[in-house]
């Protein structure tokens, strides 16, 4: 299972591979930057190049990332995910991947809603069958990549978490339906806020 930082850098780079393809493959400037600005991480957290170019390597390693060296006007290495390519993702599944890494478990409308610029699904059967596929036992040799959790306290709907890197302040609060960790209890408890108002937000749409 990869490390908590080592998920957040496959998660920016799966991220802005589809959202800013200009400046892919990124710099480890770049990097560092999507891996700690404020929006669209849960939790926010701080990263310094060496962490992000460490996790990079060890990834490498396991053949998830690769070094794209200088060349044609460029003057500094910078860095891509090839983790596609080793776990046979599809686009949806990538995109999917891509926010669970970034943000921890969500309900399914939360995840249609913010890989929408990743991946724009047609309907929430389109995103839970991609969630289905996921969680298959037979998708690859490490086994299911996602999994259902069940409902915790004050939450109304069921959340989906990956399984291929630690979660940031996991705490034992949920059960999952298979094996998985949760996020701490002040964190789950502001999700299930935004989640019942996305909720709400989504049927007046």
């Amino acid at each position: 299972m990869l490390t908590v930082i080592e998920g957040r850098v496959l998660g920016c780079l799966l991220e802005k591979e589809r959202t800013t393809p200009d400046q892919y493959p990124l710099t480890l400037n770049a990097l560092v930057s999507a891996c700690t600005q404020s929006t669209s991480r849960d939790p926010v957290m701080t990263v310094d190049p060496h962490d992000a170019e460490a996790a990079i390597m060890s990834m490498k390693a396991q053949g998830l990332t690769r070094l794209v060296h200088p060349s044609h006007g460029r003057s500094v290495t910078r860095y891509r995910q090839v983790a596609d390519e080793h776990y046979g993702w599809s686009v949806e599944q990538a995109a999917v991947m891509a926010v669970l890494l970034l943000r921890g478990p969500q309900t399914v409308v939360e995840l249609r809603t913010r890989s929408e610029r990743q991946h724009a699904f047609a309907s929430i059967d389109d995103i839970e069958a991609t969630l289905q596929s996921l969680a298959a036992a037979d998708l690859s040799p490490e086994g299911p990549m996602v999994v259902l959790l069940e409902r915790a306290v004050g939450q109304k709907e069921l959340r989906w978490r990956q399984l291929i890197a630690e979660e940031a302040e996991q705490a034992p609060r949920s059960h999952a339906i298979a094996p998985a960790g949760g996020l701490s209890e002040r964190v789950a408890e502001l999700e299930a806020r935004v989640a019942t108002l996305e909720a709400a937000l989504a049927d007046l749409l």
